[in-house]
């Protein structure tokens, strides 16, 4: 979703109150989704979702999962066809197969009928018809749950109660945020909580001690920011554009002549990257990185267990 969170999202104040009766709306379009019946498929399904709306790592966990099952299974990734979304389905692509049509269910006969044994599923938790095997919700580190309140007075999807709902949770960022867990751990006491952060993979072909330009377009760009600084980039100029943003040549050109002009070097993220046409990708690198996930041999009990 192409937006700039508000910031009354991320601690309750008069305009969140404000419009916390339009929140009633969200709530009751959530409960009429839990009254269809839930339908099982034959493949086993993981669904990686949220509820916090906007970047939470969900494709970079997707891709650790099938990292991690592809050597005894056959995977398959299911991505609903969103037109603003080409760059993650890109980089599910340059990790493995993938399937996406305008239906997840379809999606999914498609990979029962060409004998997938499992599907990743990026994003779906709020579809609430199918009955998926393993549900995953993430959250980033730093932004949390927010004021905690569902659209529009607040960044939630649907209620922080949705956590009994799930199987695991994900924190994904470099900030430690032991009072998101907490607030987890008093809903649902028993439920299995990840951490991880984010580790470049390509910096041997990056001249780091250079001055840098930074540019992006995700849900979370202080993500970006905080594993530059983390390894010692030094950041001179940024530019942070709405999610999914389709970089324009104007703005390509403007960033271009800033960084001539000062002698900086441009790098972007890997899915900025591949938004951008061949000329705009012209003297621009990427930083290519991977989730480091905590209580890895933990997680790949679970993720085996679910056969």
């Amino acid at each position: 979703m192409k937006l700039n969170a508000p910031k009354f999202w991320q601690d309750k104040n008069f305009i969140s109150f404000i419009l916390s009766p339009l929140s009633l709306i969200t709530h009751f379009v959530n409960s009429i989704k839990k009254i269809f019946p839930k339908k099982k498929f034959k493949i086993k399904t993981i669904c990686i979702g949220n509820i916090y709306l906007g970047g939470t790592g969900k494709t970079s966990l997707a891709i650790e999962i099938h990292n991690i099952l592809k050597k005894k299974y056959k995977t398959v990734f299911i991505k609903k066809n969103y037109l603003d979304q080409i760059d993650e389905m890109k980089l599910l692509e340059n990790s493995g197969k993938i399937i996406s049509t305008n239906s997840r269910s379809n999606s999914l006969n498609i990979a029962q009928k060409k004998g997938y044994e499992i599907a990743i599923l990026d994003d779906g938790f709020q579809q609430k018809n199918i009955n998926y095997d393993l549900k995953i919700l993430c959250f980033n580190s730093k932004k949390g749950i927010g004021n905690g309140m569902v659209l529009p007075s607040g960044p939630l999807r649907e209620s922080f109660n949705e956590i009994n709902n799930c199987d695991l949770i994900f924190i994904n960022g470099e900030n430690k945020n032991n009072k998101l867990i907490d607030k987890i751990k008093i809903i649902n006491k028993n439920i299995n909580i990840f951490e991880s952060n984010y580790f470049p993979t390509n910096l041997k072909k990056i001249k780091t001690k250079r001055n840098f330009l930074i540019f992006c377009g995700i849900g979370n760009p202080h993500e970006f920011e905080n594993t530059l600084s983390k390894f010692k980039f030094n950041i001179k100029r940024k530019f942070i554009y709405p999610d999914h943003y389709q970089i324009l040549d104007k703005d390509i050109s403007k960033m271009k002549e800033l960084a001539k002009k000062e002698r900086l070097s441009i790098i972007t993220t890997e899915k900025d990257y591949l938004r951008l046409h061949k000329k705009q990708k012209k003297n621009i690198t990427f930083l290519r990185t991977k989730l480091k996930i905590n209580k890895l041999n933990k997680l790949k009990k679970v993720l085996f267990n679910i056969r």
